[in-house]
């Protein structure tokens, strides 16, 4: 993009200042020379070999050859090194008059930067002839005329330079004229006719003569016009110029049919002898479509567009003819002035469209600024916005490399569009924008990140199969394959751990399965961790934690642990006759395998042979007398007892309990009702008062001897316990696992005893004691007392 505008850059490079030259750039030019219209393809110079170069160094530094003008005429073989002309060149449209023709080319390779300066100078050959601006010369000369006066004539051009170029003048053979060469200060050869012999018009009126231009070429090359002379009347006065030469400054955009300069030339003679008139003298085609004069006032006007940059300035020659015929030449010099009507112009010569991320210097492109113009209207400022990461370094003759300032990173910034501002001194300033795109393609420099460090997932147990349990994610900063992520289950720490047979992962997604049904009571935790890793090369990768928790389930039953429900006799509870209202007959002690609220108990009284007579705590189980006990009460009693969870839904257990009220603890076994019946039927009255005599006799002994154990029981109460054992028939093998329960309002401690002999099996609680024994809830156990091996703490 490129617009004229007023600029103030950001960042600002003298492009008038001389470039610095680095050590990769050749301070003196390589200089070659060749013959104009040699033909295309021919050889010029071996390049490797001149810039003391390796072979094939120049393909793999990507040479390249840019001349000064934009045109390539030139071109460079990589493979060879060798230098070639494009097309046939000729010197006299590359550099018309001026000698020597050198065209200035530059050579420049990268990896690294390096630039060599060159020269190429054209050699003319006679490849053009003289030639006269017109076929015929009509030239009037005063019969008065004095010997030796000379009278110019057209000069012919030759394109040639040098000895090629026009060398002499000849003219026919004549007695009256000869033919003087003279040399301009501009290098130019004019022909000057010189008189030998007085005229006589009544002798002879007119002379056809042929003028002859001669070049120095081998062989020389001529042209030739035919001079016709005509010899008038005498005029003795010829015009004069006032002023010669005349200069003028005229700015290159001045518009047309302005009038430059007003020539004046005067004749001392009078009438039509002293009438003078003005026109261009043996003027080329250029002045004559640039310039016109007024015959009449001697008016220069501007009939064509001045261009500084092409011509800076003209010699015009004026001829004053009066009417008699005789003529006076004036030179005007018209210096062209030079205004800012160029822009600066931006080639560039290579560019990088795409740069890797977290590459060093890099260079994007290699440029060169030029302005058509001059003074400071041809000095120019060569800049960048500031807030980019790149830079501008000045090589070569108005080079410039833009470089990466700093490493790029893709994940902050993708993509620049880096406009270059080339502004010259001028007034006004006019500037050139060009603006790159550069794209950062992407390294494989960021691993994949997941969003959490840990995860944790809940799954209820018993779930189905290949459930979804939740999903790890990971994100990647880079782009492409390099974004791609792909998830796995990592080697766990734990060996004890199954985790293939637990869980899988979705590689592409990072959804996580449970693989089988869980169960809380079995494994109530897990954790493991999981992997993310991209696709680059190399591959980078992370990983997270994931914890997997299990919730309970309502999948258990309460189990009764007292009274034993096991099929075996049923145990028998006694109670005096004389308990109290709210005297602890027994607990019935449960537990259930679920936790929280799945596992609270409660107890409810669901069946009773005399309902009213007992009551059960419903959050401990203890079961009670609700009132005072009489003689009509039957002596044996059938207690059903309800024990439920708080789960959802609730389940439950039964424990069936068997009282026997008996007036003392020295009253016998008397056997259970289902077990009794036949034999108290054929039991006879003299059996009973037998029986009865008996209890009466010792019942007096009994009481005493009652009383004494129960005094050493209470002294000696870890010898007690200790004689007490429980036996290992009974009682199932998870009696472990009783604290959370959740059933008693505080730890209790039972002393558990058995007969040795009982062929029921029956277990008791004698009564509660609470020693100093350690209760742990979190364990969930029941704890061995150490010092009563046979006690146990239900909690």
């Amino acid at each position: 993009m490129k617009k004229l505008e007023r600029v103030h850059p950001n960042r600002q490079v003298l492009a008038f200042i001389l470039v610095v030259f680095v050590s990769r750039v050749r301070p003196e030019p390589i200089r070659y020379s060749v013959l104009e219209e040699t033909e295309s393809g021919s050889f010029v110079a071996h390049l490797t070999k001149d810039l003391g170069l390796g072979t094939g160094e120049l393909a793999a530094r990507s040479a390249r050859v840019v001349s000064d003008d934009d045109k390539q005429r030139l071109q460079l073989d990589g493979q060879t090194g060798d230098l070639l002309l494009r097309e046939k060149l000729d010197r006299e449209e590359l550099c018309g008059h001026i000698e020597p023709c050198v065209l200035h080319f530059q050579v420049f390779l990268e990896m690294p930067v390096q630039f060599f300066q060159g020269e190429l100078m054209i050699q003319d050959i006679n490849d053009h002839s003289p030639v006269f601006p017109a076929r015929e010369v009509l030239l009037k000369i005063p019969e008065n005329s004095q010997t030796g006066t000379l009278f110019p004539l057209l000069i012919a051009e030759d394109l040639d330079v040098g000895s090629n170029g026009l060398q002499q003048y000849t003219i026919s053979s004549n007695s009256h004229f000869h033919i003087l060469t003279r040399n301009h200060s501009e290098g130019k050869k004019y022909p000057d006719l010189v008189q030998d012999k007085p005229l006589d018009r009544e002798e002879q009126p007119e002379f056809s003569l042929t003028l002859v231009a001669l070049d120095g070429g081998s062989p020389p090359r001529s042209g030739t016009v035919m001079v016709r002379i005509l010899i008038i009347d005498v005029n003795d006065n010829a015009p004069e110029f006032v002023h010669t030469p005349y200069r003028v400054q005229v700015l290159e955009n001045s518009p047309l049919d302005s009038p430059i300069l007003r020539v004046l030339a005067r004749d001392a003679d009078a009438g039509n002898f002293g009438s003078v008139s003005y026109d261009l003298f043996q003027a080329s085609d250029e002045i004559k479509q640039t310039f016109s004069i007024n015959e009449v006032t001697g008016d220069i006007l501007l009939k064509k567009k001045l261009d500084f940059e092409k011509i800076k300035s003209y010699h015009v020659e004026i001829e004053a003819t009066d009417g008699g015929g005789l003529s006076g030449k004036g030179t005007v010099v018209i210096e062209v002035m030079d205004v800012n009507d160029n822009p600066p112009e931006l080639i560039i010569s290579s560019l990088t469209s795409s740069i890797p991320e977290n590459a060093p210097e890099t260079v994007v492109s290699i440029f060169r600024i030029r302005d058509r113009d001059s003074g400071d209207n041809g000095k120019m400022i060569c800049s960048i916005p500031d807030n980019l990461p790149f830079i501008l370094k000045p090589t070569l003759k108005n080079f410039y490399t833009l470089v990466t300032e700093r490493p790029l990173d893709r994940e902050t910034r993708d993509g620049y569009n880096i406009t270059i501002t080339v502004t010259d001194l001028g007034t006004p300033k006019l500037k050139t924008q060009q603006s790159l795109s550069v794209l950062v393609s992407d390294v494989n420099d960021n691993a994949p990140a997941f969003t959490q460090t840990a995860y944790t997932l809940f799954v209820r147990e018993n779930n189905s199969p290949a459930l979804h349990i939740g999903s790890v994610s990971a994100t990647d900063r880079d782009s492409g394959a390099n974004a791609q992520v792909t998830y796995s289950l990592l080697p766990p720490q734990d060996t004890q751990l199954p985790l293939a047979s637990l869980v899988s992962i979705n590689a592409d997604n990072g959804h996580l399965f449970a693989l089988r049904s869980l169960d809380y009571e079995a494994l109530q935790a897990f954790e493991f961790r999981v992997g993310a890793t991209d696709r680059g090369s190399p591959a980078l990768s992370s990983e997270a934690l994931v914890r997997v928790l299990v919730l309970d389930a309502n999948d258990n039953s309460p189990f009764v642990l007292y009274p034993l429900q096991n099929g075996s006799a049923p145990c028998t509870e006694l109670v005096p006759r004389a308990a109290e209202p709210g005297y602890l007959v027994t607990k019935v002690v449960a537990v259930d395998g679920d936790s929280g609220q799945n596992a609270w108990l409660s107890f409810q009284l669901l069946k009773a042979t005399e309902p009213g007579l007992f009551g059960v705590w419903a959050h401990n189980g203890e079961v009670r007398t609700a009132r005072l006990l009489s003689e009509r009460d039957a002596a044996k009693h059938r207690l059903l007892v309800l024990v439920k969870d708080n789960g959802e839904p609730p389940r439950s257990a039964t424990a069936t309990l068997h009282v026997l009220l008996v007036d003392g603890f020295s009253q016998p076994y008397l056997p259970l009702p289902e077990a009794a019946p036949a034999q108290a039927q054929a039991d006879s009255l003299t059996v009973y008062l037998v029986v009865a005599l008996a209890s009466v006799s010792s019942l007096f002994l009994f009481s005493v001897l009652l009383f004494v154990a129960v005094r050493l029981c209470r002294r000696s109460r870890a010898a007690s316990v200790g004689r007490c054992s429980v036996p290992e028939g009974p009682f199932p093998g998870h009696l472990v696992d009783v604290s959370g329960t959740g059933t008693l309002s505080q730890s209790y401690q039972y002393e558990v005893c058995l007969t040795g002999d009982s062929g029921t099996g029956e277990f008791k609680f004698l009564k509660p004691i609470f020693p100093n024994l350690l209760v742990q809830d979190t364990g969930r156990e029941i704890k061995e007392n150490p010092n009563f091996r046979n006690s146990f703490v239900f909690s």
